[in-house]
């Protein structure tokens, strides 16, 4: 790996050991078709605040997590979702209730039957409204465009946006249910913006009395993997609403129990907080070793370029380097090869595909490899790129390339430095999803200097210390 590190001081560290908690909102723009997977098994490797003890502070006590069953899996089914154990209960946690469903495309069971459907046909359970995040309930809305509420022509239920003028679901909107169910699946990495709909929607819903229960779903990269910069208080959004690692090796159920638990992850007050009713329903069967192709369970996309789980594994990978919204912002590096290999293929706007191989061959990355592919380009010309191969899940760190492609976005372009500020530029939503000022200003002032891997030590040490922290809220070993 080229550069040197630099020894990271333990004084710096314990400065820097502040509330980690949310970036690149779902990935948007056209969708991308049929990546191809190439895999490896997972590994490990920014500090929450102490979870504090019912009863104290003056305040009441806490209002319990309840999480419900412990049973063992079924042989056919190596992974049972949140949903699936909610139904091998008779619906006992919403039985009698009258729920809201905050859920999406990938809200299905482990037969592909969508949660919607399952809760409208349970016996005992009312299903009486729809929420929907960033893309709708049926994925079908643009990435990063508000969404207005409207009546679902399919079941005749009103659908509300949090994805709309609000962010979070209003008093009115939740007005007439006892509990709200979130279904929704995550992709491991702090900037899609399913686990800050869930997180917003919390707030919502303890400010108003309301039930949170939560469906619980694997985290497709498993939940050994942490990995990244931390996210600096400042940026937290709705691109970041959670201050952990960007690859932060929790499952929404786990997340939404740190959200419940810890003080100060939500914008509540803490008594609002503490007497918050949280209900999780754990999946079955679910490992932290397991990756989503070891789960049984078939990828439902979640968005239009997350397709599979090719491109779970490229999201983290890419997503920052190749970061690009002309004017404000462009690292020339582009994800995908027209619509083909989204997030797992990779090209530059200037520079030749030759001198791209040479210098991501020259980083020797551990756990990667490159190889050229061919595709059409959004004209229908061909177009060649590399497709970024991951040789060895146990040695891969799932962001450590974006790093190395912003160094290298600095010595490929031709008119200087990127990141240098300028008239028309602006690098607040670069920042609110990659989460460290403090590398941003290291690119501006060192271009394709930057001592990347210097702050890759400090991130990977500080990632280190959230996850032996972060394992009081694990629901699974």
């Amino acid at each position: 790996m080229p550069g040197r590190s630099r020894s990271f001081s333990l004084k710096h560290l314990s400065a820097s050991l502040l509330l980690l908690l949310g970036l690149f909102g779902c990935s948007a723009a056209r969708p991308p078709t049929r990546p191809t997977a190439s895999l490896a098994a997972p590994t490990a490797p920014a500090v929450f605040p102490p979870t504090a003890p019912s009863g104290t502070n003056g305040h009441a006590a806490s209002a319990p997590v309840v999480t419900v069953d412990t049973a063992p899996s079924s042989p056919v089914y190596p992974v049972m979702l949140g949903i699936d154990v909610l139904e091998a209960q008779g619906f006992a946690a919403v039985k009698g209730k009258r729920i809201g469903l905050l859920t999406h495309p990938a809200g299905v069971n482990r037969r592909g039957e969508s949660t919607i459907d399952v809760l409208r046909r349970a016996p005992g359970v009312k299903l009486v409204a729809l929420y929907g995040p960033e893309h709708g309930i049926y994925g079908d809305e643009a990435a990063e465009v508000h969404i207005a509420d409207r009546r679902d022509k399919r079941t005749g239920l009103p659908v509300f946006s949090i994805y709309g003028k609000y962010q979070r679901p209003t008093k009115g909107q939740l007005k007439g249910i006892d509990a709200m169910v979130i279904d929704l699946q995550d992709i491991g990495s702090r900037s899609y913006t399913f686990i800050s709909a869930m997180r917003y929607t919390m707030e919502a819903c303890f400010e108003n009395n309301i039930e949170v229960i939560v469906l619980d779903r694997p985290n497709p990269l498993g939940g050994l993997k942490v990995d990244g910069p931390p996210l600096d208080a400042k940026w937290t959004s709705y691109v970041g609403a959670f201050r952990v690692p960007y690859v932060h090796g929790l499952t929404i159920g786990e997340l939404a129990k740190m959200a419940k638990e810890a003080p100060g992850v939500l914008a509540v007050p803490d008594a609002v907080r503490q007497r918050g009713r949280l209900t999780i329903i754990p999946m079955r069967g679910w490992r932290r070793s397991m990756r989503w192709t070891e789960t049984g369970l078939t990828w439902v996309p979640t968005s239009a370029y997350i397709q599979d789980f090719a491109a779970v594994l490229g999201y983290p990978m890419v997503g920052l380097g190749a970061f690009w919204n002309p004017p404000k912002i462009d690292t020339g590096f582009r994800h995908g090869i027209g619509k083909s290999y989204p997030f797992r293929g990779i090209s530059h706007r200037t520079a030749k595909i030759d001198q791209v191989e040479k210098e991501l061959r020259a980083l020797g990355l551990p756990g990667l490899q490159f190889r050229r592919v061919s595709a059409p380009d959004r004209d229908g010309r061909p177009a060649v790129g590399l497709f970024i191969e991951i040789t060895d899940y146990d040695d891969w760190r799932p962001t450590e390339l974006n790093f190395y492609l912003l160094r290298l976005a600095c010595k490929f372009d031709p008119k200087g430095n990127p990141f240098t500020p300028a008239p028309g530029r602006d690098f607040s939503g670069f920042l609110r999803h990659m989460g460290s000022e403090e590398f941003l200003r290291a690119l501006q002032r060192d271009g394709a200097k930057v001592d990347v891997p210097k702050f890759l030590a400090e991130w990977a040490a500080r990632d280190k210390i959230y996850q032996e922290q972060s394992r009081k809220y694990w629901l699974y070993r």
